[in-house]
């Protein structure tokens, strides 16, 4: 919760989802609070990258659910461009 608290200045206590990426683009972690503790959501890409905004002013920005629904099926949430992938099976 330091993160969250200490460099973003949220109160993580208001249900608000806070994701984060790594820089390889790869991974996600959604933190939020659930009202009887923390929960951790976390997706790993097989061979694509997220399509995290990289150029912005702050290191924080808002996403709406339907911004979040298309940044984790792969597209590009300023952009809404698709991520070609095939699938493993």
């Amino acid at each position: 919760m330091s993160i969250v608290e200490d460099e973003l200045v949220r109160d993580a206590y208001t249900g608000t989802l806070f994701v984060f990426c790594n820089k390889a683009k790869d991974k996600l972690k959604i933190l939020y609070w659930d009202k009887t503790g923390f929960a951790l959501w976390y997706k790993r890409l097989e061979k694509q990258k997220f399509k995290w905004p990289s150029k912005l002013s702050s290191q924080e920005f808002e996403l709406t659910y339907q911004q979040l629904d298309w940044l984790l099926s792969g597209y590009d949430v300023l952009g809404h461009e698709p991520l070609h992938y095939q699938s493993p099976i």
